[in-house]
């Protein structure tokens, strides 16, 4: 799980110079960046952004290894089918339990 600190004293930092954007801005943009689909003039304000902020940087990271995960969790093989019979047992055995 990503946690995101309050803002950091980069962050407060990085605020004060013009046209710059916050981590919150940061997050929002990822999509776009990941799919080169970020206007220039947006890119190099990003990464201006990710130079500057380590927080931003291991969020980045952290979302790519998460997206990979999931890419390659998706193309496994599908899981074999459960039995009609056991999924009714467990059911029942459900039902069983909050019954009593």
């Amino acid at each position: 799980m990503i946690i995101r600190r309050q803002k950091s004293q980069i962050e407060k930092w990085l605020l004060k110079m013009p046209l710059m954007i916050s981590c919150r801005d940061f997050e929002d943009f990822i999509i776009q960046y990941l799919e080169d689909e970020l206007p220039w003039n947006k890119r190099v304000i990003f990464k201006v952004h990710l130079k500057a902020c380590k927080e931003c940087r291991d969020y980045l990271d952290a979302y790519r290894l998460s997206m990979a995960a999931t890419k390659e969790a998706l193309a496994q093989e599908e899981l074999p089918v459960v039995p009609e019979d056991l999924v009714k047992a467990i059911l029942a055995a459900t039902r069983n339990d909050e019954n009593d």
